[in-house]
């Protein structure tokens, strides 16, 4: 067991937490990262219905673990049943990320609900913390799915260093050694998401799985393309990290021609429904050539443990 005040917050073996990552992260996969020790998260994207939300909520909890449950700011203020789903579900720690949190952090906190908050940026920090959230999540760019532009390390330590409250490293980790090294840098945790991709208990496809378990480190763009396309509302701010394909390639670098282009928009839409990965998204971290076998999520979070306990032991060895 690794000890942080995070673990001890939550009840952990590990100061792991899954990224939740919307058409990934469900029931199954929360539920086995839980069971591995650390905590699940349910990734709710901006058209999830609610009762798909309950559902999944049920499986952690008939294996009698802890679970939490990821929302964005900016599809609560379109869709606020969201929130109220969320609680619902009984989860021991919500994060509201990608915009203004505060509006929402009252009734988790009402609901006696802990709250997380990524942050891209020192000003989303000020604002995490203004609105009174208990866990920050610094994300940095290396992360997939949507993100910043700010690298984890530099941003980690800014974060560290302007702040008392428990923070989580995201973006680019993806071993042992590594969930060790932002723990040493000061970090009560990791929030990871890029090494569940693969994982037999993941919501994507088979053929996604394989493509991430293809895919080497130089194989991903942090590009808006994709949500320009599908006329997503997602903030210029925040592009994605996703795997280069054909539509990349095309478009990426292009989004003033590509909005309205119907055609682009229809190959998206059409790409994602059946299943095409050359012209559909897969969204994933730097630490994707770190990927490279199909196991279960379980023992990915022990496996991460082991190794980190490991380096942890190790460390003491360079003041000798």
């Amino acid at each position: 067991m690794i000890k942080t005040p995070l673990t001890r917050w939550f009840d952990l073996d590990v100061p792991l937490f899954g990224a939740p990552m919307a058409g990934v992260a469900g029931g199954a996969l929360a539920r086995a990262i839980s069971l591995g020790g650390g905590l699940g998260m349910i990734g709710v994207g901006s058209e999830t219905p609610v009762e798909w939300l309950a559902e999944q909520a049920r499986l952690p909890a008939e294996a009698d673990v802890s679970h939490g449950v990821g929302l964005m700011a900016w599809a609560l203020e379109r869709r606020p049943e969201l929130l109220a789903a969320a609680i619902a579900t009984e989860p021991v720690l919500v994060s509201v990320s990608f915009g203004d949190p505060e509006p929402f952090i009252g009734p988790l906190h009402d609901a006696g609900v802990a709250v997380a908050t990524a942050v891209n940026s020192l000003a989303d920090l000020d604002r995490a913390l203004d609105a009174g959230a208990d866990v920050i999540v610094a994300q940095g760019t290396e992360a997939g799915g949507h993100t910043g532009q700010r690298a984890t390390l530099p941003l980690l330590q800014e974060v560290l260093a302007a702040t008392d409250r428990p923070v989580l490293a995201a973006g680019g980790v993806a071993t042992g050694a590594g969930l060790a090294a932002v723990l040493v840098a000061g970090a009560a945790g990791a929030w990871i998401g890029t090494p569940f991709l693969a994982c037999t208990e993941a919501a994507n496809s088979a053929a996604a799985r394989e493509r991430v378990r293809a895919a080497g480190g130089d194989d991903t763009v942090l590009t808006s393309a994709f949500d320009v396309a599908q006329g997503l509302p997602w903030p210029d701010r925040w592009p994605g990290r996703a795997l280069v394909n054909d539509f990349t390639r095309t478009w990426h670098g292009r989004e003033d021609e590509l909005r309205g282009d119907t055609a682009a928009a229809d190959l998206v839409r059409r790409a994602r429904a059946e299943g095409d990965l050359d012209n559909a998204p897969v969204y994933a971290g730097e630490s994707v050539g770190l990927v490279t076998s199909e196991e279960s999520a379980t023992d990915v979070v022990r496996r991460l443990a082991t190794d980190a306990r490991k380096a942890l032991e190790r460390a003491p060895r360079l003041l000798r």
